[in-house]
Parts: structure tokens; sequence; C-alpha cells
């Protein structure tokens, strides 16, 4: 763990960087900011994509393979914790001397010098990194960005601005986020999540308290003051926030809110009085609690309350996160969300788009989640008619004896809930063709690959 600056990475002097898993929407974020900085950067990626071909148009030179030759101009390797210690572009870096860093580090280093925000927690990351990024720039900030999705807004995941703010979305999942030092940090929510790496949530709790208690962020943390979790880690450390929720104590806190299909509303009250009313083009009491959030920092940030008002109806959200197509007489929805407080809140918010049943597609996610978390699972898809499962994507994880997806079809049932078992994910369309009825619901939960054959699905319905 850094303290402060002391430690941290200074890219001045590297001749070419290169980025192991450029493809990746993190990795990708770094090197888009990297490339507008004027770094010479390539990269490396298993397969050709939307993202691989664009950072090439953009400057960089990425190889559609990992060969040890894609480093041999390099003077510093990045590589994400996807990347394996077996990986023949790592390899042949350390062996050559050449310096490796973690993304997380590199994504620090941008943040130097810049009055920086950091985003992270289980849930709403991305969102409420996007949320603020769109209303500092719609506030004439021009702020940098990177983030872990694409910003609809802004048709790409990061962005070099002109202004002094720089917004990245940290990561938990592996625990890189305690390689960064921002200013200002936001920490949305706590759950039991990334169980591969802290196990249990008291090493997730443990994580964030030894962040703080080593003195980060120094220019202001802001919390979610309704979580138990956050609060026992404040407790822990004594650390003291800016709160923002629905609680009577919070600093920001949501007053009222209305929710009208994929709309919605809510009043806001500050430290410093009543903010009045704010509208949002999304849908869900999940979106008021990620804008309450955004709008906690900018605010703070010097953004006027009306400048912050006029601009929010115009966010239009992530790509793949709460992404609604309407297909003839029902709805297609694709989310990236794994987590079941995710998919609880994202099925709340879907239950007012349409007026008929609603389906929920999902391809579980890691062994160690669908087993420690499998309560969960069960409590949130009651929020669904019809749950419609696949095969495990297991993330290079050692399965657990006895738990798979018929496993926790079984546990979903034992809720009440209606589930159907799909072993092989391409037989989704035929699957849904007999079941979905007009009004209907139809939301996917997965990745990339769920999200094609959502799409096919899609197309299917249209030409049918």
């Amino acid at each position: 763990m850094r303290d402060g600056d002391m430690d941290r990475l200074e890219l001045t002097g590297f001749s070419r960087i290169h980025l192991i898993g450029i493809g990746g929407i993190g990795v990708s974020a770094v090197a888009r900011l990297l490339l507008a900085r004027g770094f010479k950067v390539s990269g490396s990626d298993v397969r050709e994509s939307s993202i691989t071909r664009a950072i090439r148009g953009e400057g960089a030179i990425v190889n559609i393979s990992h060969s040890a030759d894609n480093v041999k101009d390099a003077d510093l390797v990045v590589r994400s914790t996807a990347i394996p210690d077996q990986n023949p572009e790592l390899r042949a870096a350390l062996a050559s001397g050449i310096k490796v860093v973690h993304r997380s580090e590199v994504l620090d280093a941008l943040m130097a010098g810049r009055r920086s925000v950091g985003v992270t927690g289980t849930n709403g990351k991305g969102s409420v990194s996007a949320m603020i990024a769109y209303l500092l720039d719609c506030a004439g900030f021009s702020p940098s960005f990177a983030i872990g999705a694409i910003l609809l807004n802004f048709k790409t995941n990061a962005r070099e601005g002109k202004g002094r703010h720089i917004v990245c979305e940290l990561d938990e999942s592996d625990g890189s986020f305690a390689n960064t030092n921002p200013d200002v940090l936001v920490i949305n929510n706590l759950e039991a999540d990334h169980l591969n790496y802290y196990k249990d949530l008291k090493g997730l709790l443990d994580a964030f308290a030894a962040y703080l208690a080593s003195g980060r962020p120094q220019g202001g943390l802001y919390v979610n003051g309704d979580d138990p979790n956050i609060r026992t880690v404040l407790e822990r450390t004594g650390v003291r926030a800016v709160t923002f929720g629905k609680g009577a104590g919070c600093s920001f806190r949501v007053t009222d809110l209305r929710l009208e299909g994929m709309r919605s509303s809510f009043g806001l009250s500050g430290p410093e009085g009543d903010l009045g009313w704010f509208d949002l083009s999304l849908p869900g009491e999940y979106n008021i609690m990620n804008a309450a959030a955004a709008l906690a920092v900018v605010l703070s940030e010097g953004v006027a309350p009306d400048r912050a008002r006029e601009a929010l109806p115009g966010f239009s959200g992530l790509l793949n996160r709460f992404t609604l197509r309407k297909v003839k007489d029902f709805f297609v929805v694709k989310d990236f969300i794994s987590h079941p407080t995710g998919i609880r809140s994202v099925l709340a918010g879907a239950r007012g788009v349409g007026k008929g049943r609603l389906i929920a597609v999902f391809k579980p996610y890691r062994f160690t989640m669908i087993h420690y978390l499998h309560n969960e699972y069960r409590e949130a898809f009651k929020g669904a008619d019809l749950t419609v499962l696949t095969e495990m994507y297991p993330a290079g994880e050692v399965p657990i004896l006895g738990v798979d997806t018929e496993w926790l079809a079984e546990r979903i049932r034992s809720g009440g809930s209606v589930v159907e078992y799909v072993p092989e994910m391409e037989a989704f369309p035929e699957a849904l063709h007999r079941v979905v009825q007009p009004g209907d619901i139809v939301v996917f939960f997965g990745g990339d690959d769920l999200f094609e054959v959502a799409d096919r699905f899609a197309a299917e319905m249209e030409g049918a």
C-alpha cells in the first residue's frame, strides 16, 4: 500500500507503453488517455472487437494475438489482474527486465496533478462515475474520465478533457483500488462480492478499512449513508465522510421519489437546506440513488444546483446498463449486472416499463458467487414472473462440488419462483419464443455473449 504520492508511478520518460488485453473495457480506457496525452501505445488482445478497432484508429499499434515479439519495443508493460502469469508477453517482459505495472498504477499516474475523483463500490460505480463526468462537463468543467463502460452521451469509455478534473472508476474486485490515491473518493455501497479474491464480506470490509486508515483520500470522502457495511467501516476507522441516501442523517438526502416508466424524479436536500426537484431519464430507485451520489460530489465541486438540475435529464446512461429495446409489442433489456442486489434493483426498475410479465434471463457468474450468495439470488429473482437460467460462466474458477446452474435453479424455485433451465445458451431464442407474450419485458443479465443472443432473439421477433 502506497503512502500518498511518494511511490506514484511517473510516466514521463517511457518511449512506448504496451498494454496486454487492450480490448478490455478498463485497459482500453487507460490506453485512450495515454494516447490523448501523446504517449506511444501498443497493445494486444486475443480477438478483434469494436474496441480494438477504435483504439487502433486512435493511434495505437494493436496485435490480435499474444506473442513475446509484441513487447520487444516497449519499455513499460501494463497488465490487469485478468492476465495470467503464464502470458507470453508478460513472461517476455519480465525476462527482459522491462518494467511491468498493474493497470491501476497507470490510472493513478494519470490522475496525478489533476483534481481527481475516484468512484468505487459493489454496485453502481460506473453509473455514478459517468453521471459525475457528464454533470461536470455540462457545467463547463470539461473533465477527463476513465470509466469501465461506454458512456452513451460521449460514445466512449475515456476522454482527455481540457479542465483540471478527472473522474475514474476504481476497481474493488481485485483490491487494486488500493493502488490509487484520488483527491475525492466515492464509495457507493459495499456488499459480499468478488469472493474469489476476498473470500467473504469481512475480507472486503477489511480492505476498505485499511485503505481509509492509511489517510486516503485527503480531499473528501463521499459514502452511501444508508449502507450498514459502509457505516461499519467508518466506525472502525473513525473517518468522517459526507453521506448521501434516504436516511434522516444523510448530508445529501433524497426526500421524495417518483418512478414513472422509463423516467424518475426526486427531491434532494443538502447540508444548507432544500435543493429542489430533479428529473432523471432512467428508471428505478437505484438510479435515483446513483444520481444522489453524483450530485453530492458535483455540487460540492462547484456546480450550481440549477445547472445540475437542467443537465441531469440529458444523461443517457451506459451501454448495456438497462439498455432498452422495444420489439413490436414487448421489450428487451440488457444489463451487465450479475450481483443479486443489482439484479433485484434492475428488475424493480423494469417492472414499471411495460404492463406484461417480467422474464429474467441469467447466465450465472462464478461458482464462489453462486455458492456464497444463493439465498440472495433466490430473493432477487422473486421480482421476476419467470426466470430462465443457462450454464454458468466460471471465469477461470475451479468448480465447487455440487454447485452448478441446476443447483441454483432449485434454490431459486425454493423461494416460489418459476424457473426454466436451458443448458445451451444458443437455445434461448427458441425457448423464449415459446413463452413470450405481448407486453412482456425480457431482461438479459450477463455479458457480451449473452447479449449477442439477446440481439438475435430481438431481431428474430421483429421479423416474425
